[in-house]
């Protein structure tokens, strides 16, 4: 499968002791995602088929009643599905969320966890169609296993003009 700079950077990161993955993926992508790494995301696994994130529950992304904030939510669910597309987006096109949707169902409850995976279909148009879109599964869960949130993230890609 073609590879992109992205795709390079995080499996020679892959390759590294487990131990270091977590640190070493978190930084690539609060230094390619700035606003992101203001929240101190935390990547703990990148493929091209899914990314894990979790987000702490701190008095920086924090609302009014103690959980985390609906922006900071909203930004965990785009910053998975975005990262995970970014994996198989070839270097001569541009990624660009089309839609994003959260509806708020609950009340979170800790640290929140995002999973956003891509089919085996999903992957194949990303490094076989000139330009496209796909809305990407994530889940946010958590510390009680809820999902206080439900997404729908969509992204497109196009060429470079």
């Amino acid at each position: 499968m073609p590879t992109n700079r992205l795709s390079r950077a995080v499996n020679f990161i892959n390759r590294l002791p487990q131990g270091l993955r977590p640190s070493l993926l978190s930084l690539l992508f609060a230094t390619q995602v700035r606003f992101a790494g203001t929240a101190r995301i935390r990547v703990d696994s990148l493929t091209r088929q899914q990314a894990c994130l979790t987000l702490r529950n701190r008095r920086r992304v924090g609302n009014h009643v103690g959980g985390i904030h609906a922006a900071a939510m909203a930004l965990l669910a785009e910053s998975a599905t975005g990262f995970v597309v970014g994996m198989s987006v070839p270097d001569t096109h541009l990624l660009l969320i089309k839609t994003l949707h959260v509806d708020y169902r609950r009340r979170a409850t800790g640290s929140l966890r995002a999973l956003a995976t891509l089919t085996p279909e999903q992957l194949m148009a990303l490094t076989t169609q000139t330009r496209g879109e796909m809305a990407v599964q994530v889940a946010i869960t958590d510390e009680s296993g809820q999902q206080p949130i439900t997404c729908e993230m969509i992204w497109a890609w196009l060429p470079h003009q």
